[in-house]
Formats: C-alpha cells, structure tokens, sequence
C-alpha cells in the first residue's frame, strides 16, 4: 500500500508492532529469552502513550496466559508472548485457553527445552503444546511474523480459538531485516472487532468451564447440554475449520496488503521436484537454496514449507507429495523414542496414498546446532543414495551430530 512504510526490525519488534496495530487492549507481560523484547517493546510503547492498553506485570507465565484468559473472557483484545519453559510453565493454561475457546494470540520465540540450560534455537517448545487445541503457525522470516500475528487476531476471534504464532529464536527474533508496516486503517479493516464466544457480566453472573460430565445433562432450566465428549468433538471441528479459514483469512490480507505467504503451506521448485524437503520456519528457505545447488547436480529438488502446523494440512500435503520419489522431513524438534513430530505427520497424511514417495525424516539443528546449506545438501545427497539402493526402513539422521 501506498502508505505503508518499510522499517529495517528483528522478528520480536514485528511481533511487538502486529500487536500494536491490533490495537490490543490487554498484555500480560513475563520476560524470558528470547522473546522478552516482545513485551518489553510494548511496555515502553504503554508507558509512552503510543499504545492505548493495560499492561499487566505478572509473577510467572503462568499468571501471564492466565490473565489473558480472564481478559479475552470479558471481551478484549489480548496478546502475550514467551519462549521454551516459560511455554512449559503456562502448560495447565494452555489446555484451559483452548477448552473455554478464547481467542489468546501467543508469540512463540521458539528456544530449546531444558534441562540442560540452553537459550537457543530448535522448535521442541511448541511442538510439546501441539495437541493442546491451539492454531500453530510458523514464520519464516520478519515480514511474516508481523503479518501472520495480525492474522492470528482475525482467526482467533473468529473462530474462537487461541492461536500461537512460532517464530525461532534468535535465527529471526534478534536478526534484523526490512519489514513493510501497514497503515493504521489497512489493519483496522482487517481487524473488525468480532463478538466473544463468552462475555462475563457481573448482572449476568455464570460459570465458564464449569465440571462437565461425560454425557448431556440437562441444566437447572431443562436446556440439554452438551456433555464433555461433544464439547471436544465441537472444539476439534472449530480447529479443522481452520484449515479452510487460514488461507482466506491469508487470501484477504493479500487483497489490502499487496502479500500473502501460502495459506497453509508453501513451495519452491516442486514443480517437477522428484526429492521434496519438508520443514517449517526460517530452516525452509535455507533449503530452498539447497534445492536450488542440488539440482546443478542432477537431483531434482524443491521444498514443501508448512506454514500452519495444527490443523494439520494434510491433504495440501498429499497433495504437494503425491508421485514424487522421496519425501525427506527437517524436524527441529523429536518426539523422544519414536522420531521427528513433523516426520511422524507427513507419514500418516500419506497412508494409503497412491503413488506416495518413501519418507526418511532428519533431526536439524537442536539446541541451535549450526546447520549449514552444505551440511543440508549432504544429508539430502545420503538419502537419495539409499533410495536408489532400494532402501525402505532408514532411521532418522542427526545433521552435524557429533557423538
């Protein structure tokens, strides 16, 4: 847009700007690293009187996402953010958040789990929470985080759902790059203030998430109520809806802002790509130019990046994947015991899918081990040699694994 203007920032100022451009009304603010530039940048902006919000200084993340749940149950606006343990701490808020259908949006500024202590990038922190009922959306770069969180606040509200935005840590929340910042009026076009699922009134006193048992009971009105087993098939429906919501919601902000990043996913080189590489996040463009080296090589090459996590995209996966030889998943992440989350996903979306590719799966990059393009192209090289050597059941590797 002709009145957007181009800011050179890191991810956690993005975060920070889609927020204030939300017009958000209540923030919980705990720090921890790396994404405590998120809220710091937002108190400052709340003290200067730049933005017109409360923010709420907590004791914990525990109290941080609790204080959006109560905020967002009343009607307002709400945003926080936090990284690796502090997303652990929230845990038991976590699964509230999403149980009474508030519409949270969470920064992610994915870290490394502890213990031990490590500060740095790898994706095990979200994909704990990830079958905890919230939307999951992963960025590659700044452009994108400050996009997709103004996007988060149009899906929460209107599908009421919580939504966390991922983002790695350090690799994009302290590394600098020109973002274009959209107008005031673009967002407030985009951001139409929706109705609340549940609004508290203090002349209108109710519970919310009261004990609910197993099957319908009627309540002291007779009015039949759902029982605990319907609220969560309700609650899964709303979230798979999501699967048709996040590209329209990104098709509309395309329409005023001028970009969209793929809806659910994205692709490069896939067109007659006989090798596709799968990740999410910023590890996805680096192996965009690795698909690009590789086919200098002779081995044809693109990449599948998935940009919505949960809902899982599972037939726009099937379909990117369908017919081509070999599927190899980047994880930053590992489902101890069994293998790569996003891995294990990719398989199942491919049960019983004629002309499915063989899927080999890779561990990347934990605890922000240096992943090079070279090191990349190499695993990649290893896995089409074991293709063609007519290998079927392959471990993960570790990428630059040094034991």
């Amino acid at each position: 847009m002709s009145d957007a203007l181009t800011v050179v920032m890191t991810g956690n100022e993005a975060a920070a700007t889609a927020a204030r451009l939300a017009r958000v009304q209540v923030i919980a603010a705990y720090p921890i690293t790396p994404q405590s530039p998120v809220v710091e940048t937002l108190s400052k902006w709340v003290e200067d009187g730049e933005l017109e919000a409360e923010m709420v200084r907590v004791e914990s993340e525990h109290s941080a996402l609790t204080v959006c749940i109560a905020a967002a149950s009343v009607g307002a606006r709400v945003f926080t953010a936090t990284s690796a343990n502090g997303l652990a701490y929230m845990n038991e808020q976590i699964w509230w958040a999403a149980g009474a259908r508030v519409p949270v949006v969470m920064a992610c500024a994915n870290r490394a789990m502890a213990a031990p202590w490590n500060v740095l990038n790898d994706q095990q922190d979200s994909m704990s929470v990830r079958d905890a009922g919230w939307i999951q959306l992963y960025c590659r770069d700044n452009q994108e985080i400050l996009d997709t969180t103004l996007q988060a606040f149009r899906l929460a509200e209107s599908l009421h759902l919580p939504v966390l935005v991922c983002y790695d840590g350090f690799l994009l929340s302290h590394t600098v790059m020109p973002v274009e910042i959209p107008s005031e009026a673009a967002v407030d076009e985009l951001l139409p203030r929706g109705r609340p699922l549940q609004v508290l009134d203090p002349l209108d006193p109710r519970n919310v998430g009261p004990v609910t048992l197993a099957d319908p009971r009627p309540d002291p009105g007779g009015v039949l109520c759902h029982g605990y087993m319907e609220l969560r098939a309700l609650h899964h429906r709303a979230l798979a809806s999501a699967l048709t919501a996040i590209p329209e919601v990104d098709n509309a902000f395309g329409r005023v802002l001028g970009r969209t990043f793929g809806g659910l996913s994205y692709g490069h080189l896939l067109e007659d790509a006989e090798v596709v590489l799968v990740a999410a996040g910023s590890l996805s463009l680096e192996l965009g130019a690795v698909a690009e080296s590789l086919r200098g090589e002779g081995i044809r090459a693109g990449v599948l990046g998935l940009r919505a996590y949960r809902p899982f995209p599972r037939d726009e996966v099937r379909t990117a994947l369908r017919r081509r030889q070999l599927c190899l998943v980047f994880d930053k992440a590992m489902s101890y015991g069994h293998e790569g989350p996003i891995c294990s996903d990719v398989r199942g979306a491919l049960g019983g899918v004629p002309g499915a590719p063989l899927v080999y799966g890779a561990v990347a990059g934990l605890g922000g081990r240096d992943v090079t393009p070279g090191q990349l192209a190499d695993t990649v090289r290893r896995a089409v040699a074991d293709v063609r050597a007519g290998v079927r059941d392959r471990p993960e590797e570790w990428v630059n694994l040094r034991l």
